[in-house]
């Protein structure tokens, strides 16, 4: 694909322009799955192998390295269809990281992996990065997982709405994110709220309600009680809470993570 505008550059080198030395020097995991299941795991990497160039003792040697790596020395002429989800997404890392590459691509790789295989995945690619340098970019929808980048851009809609580090972007809100569950109108809530108190008020859409009232305000704890005695019976639940990166999605866009990625699994 030809883009309409910009520049890509990996390693120094333009995707665009020179697209043959961008492939050397980039691994890529997709998110489904791209093993062949009625090959081993040996096998796979073989002919993955073959398209890079490899061959002979050096690809035999480099296969047996690399499964050594991601723990399937052991089990390198079995069949990948007899594997668990795990072991087979570490087959797929293998066969990203066969040629050495200096930057690794990733999207969504714990897809369908269990707590686990999951753990150690980002254990392993902590590895590539502090001990083989390799750079590792990942797309994901998990914040649990965005919080473990040392770099992080959130998009929303095609854009990019905040980078920076975790720490960094949850720094930006500063204080306490409040919650307060509105018994009946959230909007004459939040906008009461607003007056009384001038604080940046707004309700926020829920899964299965849309009565939440949001506040971001310094020592939140002190607030609640101002709050709830102001306007008796019209809060049912509190909760007061340090930034999280779900609430930078939110200070940035203006709407929840979940409703983008709801959205997106009805398409």
């Amino acid at each position: 694909m030809i883009p309409t505008a910009g520049r890509s550059l990996i390693m120094g080198f333009d995707a665009a322009q020179d697209p043959a030395a961008v492939r050397r020097q980039i691994g890529v995991v997709f998110q489904a799955q791209s093993v062949d299941e009625k090959l081993t795991a040996y096998e796979n990497l073989w002919h993955q192998g073959h398209l890079y160039g490899l061959h002979g003792f050096a690809l035999k040697t480099r296969i047996d390295e690399i499964l050594g790596r991601v723990g399937l020395a052991d089990r390198m002429k079995e069949l990948v269809e007899t594997f668990s989800g795990g072991m087979a997404r570490r087959v797929e890392l293998a066969k990203g990281l066969l040629h050495h590459p200096s930057v690794l691509l990733l999207d969504e790789p714990t897809t369908g992996l269990d707590p686990g295989a999951r753990r150690d995945l980002w254990q392993y690619l902590q590895t590539l990065r502090d001990q083989e340098r390799v750079s590792v970019i990942v797309t994901t929808h998990l914040m649990e997982e965005a919080e473990r980048c040392d770099r992080l851009a959130i998009l929303n809609e095609g854009k990019l709405v905040a980078l920076g580090t975790p720490t960094e972007l949850k720094h930006e809100i500063g204080g306490d994110v409040i919650l307060l569950d509105a018994t009946h109108d959230a909007e004459s809530l939040a906008q009461r709220i607003s007056t009384r108190f001038q604080v940046d008020a707004t309700v926020m859409a829920h899964q299965s309600r849309s009565n939440q009232v949001r506040i971001e305000m310094e020592n939140g704890h002190r607030f609640i009680t101002n709050v709830v005695e102001a306007f008796p019976g019209e809060i049912q639940a509190v909760s007061v809470s340090k930034p999280t990166l779900e609430d930078v999605f939110i200070h940035r866009t203006g709407h929840r993570f979940w409703t983008e990625t709801a959205e997106a699994a009805k398409d």
